[in-house]
């Protein structure tokens, strides 16, 4: 029982607090500001290798200094989520609204559509399965992401925390509860998201492909 009250706090803490917070941040940001790049090429070519390099900065380089700046609490292991988050959902959502051909855009623009009507009824539903594809990989992303923030410092709570000291202490049933638990989160998560996804995209060729 009162290992149990321990994994509880933890998952408050990295889960409710940290990966919640910068889960949001992160994909919201990002999709906002895909929207407004979508306007600009020029943009778009510089952003897109930015996207890259970022994406390819490890974890582990990210994670102190974002505990340097923010903190010993969850807004450190937020604003680690938040940086590998951003790119994944930028760079999709980019890719998803460049999925419509031009012949359909043209089709639009002779029904008299404004830009935003276009958005909302051609160009984000095309985009959306890229997008809820960003959104399944960010859930993964997120929680690992605030695990291992959690190993560079953290107020002697959270998942990450757990594993490092217990590891320590070589009390591999606490280590081994707290994966159990990380796991149970991820896949919960993802199976979310996806149920999400088949609700929204069930006009999708992938679906329709699946039920028959």
């Amino acid at each position: 029982m009162a290992q149990a009250s321990v994994l509880f706090a933890d998952f408050q803490q990295t889960v409710l607090k940290s990966v919640i917070a910068g889960y949001l941040l992160g994909n919201g940001s990002a999709f906002i500001i895909a929207l407004l790049v979508d306007r600009s090429p020029f943009l778009q070519r510089g952003l897109l290798p930015l996207g890259n390099l970022v994406s390819a900065i490890p974890i582990v380089g990210i994670a102190p200094i974002m505990v340097m700046w923010f903190g010993f609490d969850w807004p450190s292991k937020a604003a680690v989520i938040v940086v590998m988050t951003f790119f994944p959902m930028l760079i999709s959502t980019l890719a998803g609204l460049q999925g419509t051909d031009r012949m359909q855009r043209d089709l639009m623009t002779s029904y008299g559509a404004s830009y935003g009507q276009t958005l909302l009824a051609l160009r984000l539903p095309v985009a959306a399965p890229m997008i809820f594809n960003a959104l399944k990989l960010n859930a993964t992303l997120a929680l690992i992401g605030a695990i291992v923030a959690e190993f560079f410092g953290t107020p002697i709570v959270g998942m990450g925390f757990r594993i490092s000291t217990e590891v320590a202490r070589m009390n591999v049933d606490v280590v081994w509860a707290t994966i159990a638990v990380a796991s149970v989160v991820g896949s919960l998560a993802y199976g979310t998201i996806t149920l999400i996804e088949r609700r929204v995209t069930f006009w999708h060729p992938s679906f329709r492909k699946a039920r028959g």
